[in-house]
């Protein structure tokens, strides 16, 4: 089947793209491991000895960072509906995140035990069609939000994957609501045609 003219320009940029290079060069399994090597550079979400949730975590460029800024005292969990190869020092559970029995194994994972950072790159399955691709995202969102608010320890940060639209004014106040702060990032390495920000909400409520 022949490509699409979209297709084909986004194969162009993918192949021509400076941060899919990098990742090859540096060992990462997608360039969105830039995303979160530059959120953390001016943050410092990422610390020694953490205990980090990742959401959405296939192929596992996010887990990379994260372990390696945690270090072996820290830990990492990672979930997502699709395969992932494993990663030392990685625990992973396969599942859909909307399912609570998928939800209540990884929470056994946790042992009981609330994180010090959530980290949500999640997107939905595209069908083409805006609002029914937005009211997807926005449902993962804040089912990512509700795990934080159950999983944060007070003081903990969550940062998530939003596309602004439908919904996103509303899934701000929400974050307000649960943090003490709420701030957007735009890394570089986000393209800019793409709608995605990245929200993060800072010192989480006691």
């Amino acid at each position: 089947m022949a490509r699409s003219n979209s297709s084909n320009a986004w194969l162009q940029e993918h192949v021509n793209d400076h941060y899919v290079h990098m990742a090859k060069k540096d060992g990462y399994r997608a360039r969105a491991a830039y995303k979160l090597l530059e959120i953390d550079e001016k943050d410092k979400l990422l610390k020694q000895g953490f205990w980090v949730a990742d959401l959405g975590a296939a192929p596992g460029s996010w887990c990379q960072v994260a372990k390696d800024k945690v270090g072996p005292s820290g830990r990492v969990f990672a979930l997502d509906i699709l395969e992932m190869d494993p990663i030392r020092g990685v625990e992973f559970i396969q599942g859909d995140f909307r399912e609570e029995a998928v939800l209540n194994q990884f929470n056994a994972l946790l042992g009981g035990r609330q994180v010090d950072l959530v980290i949500c790159d999640m997107a939905p399955n595209i069908t083409g069609t805006a609002v029914t691709d937005q009211a997807r995202s926005m449902y993962l969102c804040e089912l990512a939000l509700q795990f934080a608010q159950d999983q944060l320890k007070p003081g903990g940060n969550f940062l998530v994957k939003v596309f602004q639209g439908s919904g996103f004014p509303e899934y701000m106040s929400a974050m307000r609501e649960t943090f003490s702060s709420v701030v957007s990032r735009k890394p570089k390495a986000s393209r800019d045609r793409s709608s995605e920000v990245y929200l993060l909400g800072k010192q989480k409520k006691a």
